[in-house]
C-alpha cells in the first residue's frame, strides 16, 4: 500500500484527534510536520508555520485543522503546491471566498475533503445504506434532532459565522446524505431561549429548520445549543416501506427499576465522545483515497452545498419566509 506524507495545521481538539489517529491508527502513513504556535513537539516531528509546512517537499496531504478564519487561505496554498487537502468545516465564511477557493482546487487537480464527520458515524453510516439500498422505500420524512450540551465560549460565538454555518450545517449535510437528494427550498425559525448573552453575540440558541428536496420530500431539523442532559443525537427516515431510526449513544446501556420509575444513563456529554469511531474512519477513507487514486466520500462541493442551505436558512429567519436555494446560488452553473 502507498505511503502518504502528511503535515498537521492546527492541534487543537479537533487536530489532536487527527494526530493520534494518524499517528497509532491508520497504516502507512508518516507525520512529516505540524504547525501550531502554541503547541511544539520533540518527539522527532518538525514543527514549522503553515507556509513552510505547506512548502516542504515530500508531504502528500494536508490535514487543515486550525481557526476557520484560515481555512481557505490555507486550502489555497496547498492546492497551488500540488498538496492534497483535508480541511474541518467550514471552509469558509463567505460564499465568493469558497467559490474562490475551489476554483483554485480544481485547476491545481488536486484531493479536497471536507471534515463532515458524522457521515462516518457507524449507525449514520447503516441509516444512509438501508435508504440507498431501498429498504425503507422511497424515502418521504427525514428528521434530526441535533442539540448540544452546552453553548461554546461567546468569544468562538462572535466569530462562528452563527449557528448555521457552525453547528447546523452538520445536519444540512446529513439531510442530503442521507436522503440523496438536493435541497431547493429552505424554512426555519429561530430564537435565543437559553442565554441572553448569545443574542448580545448576535447568535441564535434554538432553531427548527424545514427543508423541501428536489422530489418534494422533506427534512426536519431541530437544534438547541443546550440539552441539560447531554449530547442529542438522533435521526429518524420514514418512507413508503417503513421506517429507520437511530437514537442517542450511551455511556452503557443499564435499566433500572423502582418504585419512582425507571432509570438509566445520560447521552455522552461531548461530540470528541459521541463521534470518536467517526473521525478514525473519516481520515481512514481519507487516506485510501489518497493511496488508492479513488472519489473522495466527501468534497468540497458537498461542503458548498451544506453552506448554501445554512445561508438560506439564516434567510428565512431574517425575512420571515420559505427561501430558495437558487436564490443563494445558481448551483447548477458551478463547475464541479
Amino acid at each position: 500500500m502507498k505511503k502518504i506524507n502528511v503535515g498537521i495545521i492546527g492541534l487543537g481538539r479537533i487536530g489532536k484527534i487527527h494526530f493520534e489517529n494518524l499517528k497509532r491508527n491508520i497504516p502507512n502513513v508518516t507525520i512529516a510536520a505540524v504547525s501550531d504556535p502554541l503547541v511544539k513537539y520533540d518527539n522527532g516531528i518538525p514543527s514549522c508555520s503553515p507556509e513552510e509546512l505547506i512548502a516542504m517537499k515530500g508531504i502528500d496531504a494536508v490535514i487543515i485543522c486550525s481557526p476557520t478564519d484560515t481555512h481557505a487561505t490555507y486550502i489555497e496554498l496547498a492546492a497551488k503546491a500540488g498538496k492534497h487537502i483535508f480541511c474541518e468545516k467550514p471552509h469558509d465564511l463567505s460564499l465568493n471566498r469558497v467559490l474562490e477557493t475551489l476554483a483554485v482546487v480544481e485547476k491545481s487537480g488536486v484531493k479536497l475533503m471536507l471534515g463532515f464527520n458524522r457521515r462516518f458515524d457507524p449507525n449514520f453510516l447503516k441509516i444512509r445504506n438501508l435508504v440507498k439500498s431501498g429498504r425503507v422505500g422511497d424515502p418521504h420524512v427525514l428528521k434530526i434532532t441535533s442539540r448540544d450540551p452546552g453553548p461554546p465560549p461567546i468569544t468562538y460565538l462572535k466569530s462562528s459565522g452563527g449557528m448555521f454555518l457552525d453547528m447546523s450545517i452538520h445536519d444540512f449535510d446529513m439531510a442530503r446524505y442521507i436522503m440523496g437528494k438536493e435541497v431547493v427550498e429552505v424554512s426555519a425559525t429561530a430564537a435565543v431561549l437559553t442565554d441572553p448573552v448569545i443574542k448580545e453575540a448576535g447568535d441564535i440558541d434554538t432553531a427548527v429548520v424545514t427543508l423541501r428536496f428536489e422530489d418534494g420530500s422533506m427534512a426536519v431539523i431541530d437544534n438547541s445549543r443546550k440539552a441539560v442532559y447531554g449530547y442529542d443525537q438522533r435521526l429518524e427516515v420514514f418512507g413508503s416501506k417503513g421506517m429507520a431510526k437511530v437514537d442517542n449513544n450511551m455511556p452503557d446501556n443499564h435499566e433500572l427499576y423502582d418504585a419512582d420509575g425507571t432509570h438509566g444513563s445520560l447521552p455522552l456529554n461531548f461530540f470528541m465522545e459521541r463521534y470518536t469511531a467517526s473521525y478514525l474512519y473519516e481520515m481512514k477513507m481519507f487516506i485510501q483515497a489518497l493511496q488508492e487514486g479513488a472519489t473522495l466520500p466527501v468534497s468540497g462541493h458537498d461542503g458548498l452545498k451544506a453552506m448554501t442551505i445554512a445561508l438560506a436558512a439564516g434567510k428565512s429567519v431574517k425575512e420571515n419566509r420559505p427561501v430558495r436555494i437558487s436564490e443563494i446560488i445558481q448551483l447548477d452553473k458551478v463547475k464541479h
